[in-house]
């Protein structure tokens, strides 16, 4: 019987508690959408003009080893190949290639004709005879900017996203520059491609998907930003009222007295106030304010 009658008035309370709660969401609605849009303007303007915008370019890297599929090992190899993803991504953020990469962003070429190693033969007396002399690489300078990049700001520029069971992998390059981005993600690459096959002796790497200029900036998000500013805004106005009437110990009405307090209410004094009239005579006036008793 205890046990229920404790339960009734828990609940009770929590109801009482739930209906103050209400009341003050709804006498202080106009600050939490006051402070709700100041806020959600302060993210925006975070978002438009403080926050240095990152522009991200990617490309996407396809890594197919050449295998000799006649004993019907095509699946094994396939599996083999994805299992070794991990190496290259390992492999493309390594010193030699951002290395080679950082050089060529500096210096940005094109290979027209690539270099011709000396041919050499033997003759009828078993002596060496020059067939064909080396030649140099003919190379000219592409229209691309040059870009001044460490490799420790490649390193840093860079990621590699794969998925599961893919043989394709992403790279990109996140800078505060959308050309800059774009350059890096497709040196990058072809270095990558050029330095895999000595490396490793991978016999087939293509770029299917070559990295464009980004047009919008990656980060930061200006909904995500406006959004979460807002939110912000209404919780910190919220603590704040709660906060207030939490810690005012004023008594605003009658009930409190008799029902949270269990005081008898005897009555009410009016406040009376003195002023002096012409004759200076104090006569006295009571306002709408009364003083419990």
């Amino acid at each position: 019987m205890n046990t229920n009658s404790s339960t009734e008035n828990a609940s009770r309370e929590n109801q009482i508690d739930l209906h103050r709660l209400m009341e003050i969401c709804r006498d202080h609605a106009k600050l939490f959408i006051l402070w709700t849009v100041i806020m959600g303007i302060v993210g925006f303007v975070v978002a438009e003009f403080v926050i240095t915008p990152q522009y991200t370019a990617s490309t996407q890297i396809l890594v197919n080893q050449k295998h000799d599929n006649a004993d019907g090992q095509a699946y094994n190899n396939q599996q083999a190949d994805i299992q070794v993803i991990n190496t290259y991504k390992d492999i493309i953020t390594n010193q030699v290639i951002l290395s080679k990469a950082s050089k060529q962003l500096e210096n940005p070429v094109r290979v027209i004709t690539p270099a011709k190693k000396a041919v050499y033969e033997r003759n009828a007396n078993g002596r060496r005879v020059l067939v064909r002399s080396a030649k140099p690489a003919v190379v000219e300078r592409t229209n691309g900017k040059s870009y001044h990049v460490t490799t420790a700001q490649l390193k840093k520029a860079i990621s590699v996203q794969t998925q599961q069971n893919s043989q394709v992998f992403t790279l990109n390059a996140k800078t505060n520059n959308a050309e800059e981005s774009a350059a890096i993600a497709n040196t990058v690459a072809s270095v990558f491609k050029q330095q895999i096959k000595h490396i490793m002796s991978v016999n087939n790497v293509t770029i299917i998907s070559r990295a464009n200029t980004p047009k919008a900036p990656s980060f930061p998000n200006k909904k995500l930003f406006t959004l979460a500013g807002a939110v912000l805004g209404l919780l910190l106005s919220f603590a704040y009222v709660l906060i207030k009437e939490l810690t005012d110990t004023t008594v605003k009405s009658d009930d409190f007295l008799t029902n949270e307090l269990g005081l008898t209410n005897l009555g009410a004094v009016g406040h009376i106030q003195m002023r002096a009239d012409q004759d200076g005579i104090g006569t006295s006036r009571s306002d709408d304010h009364h003083r419990r008793v």
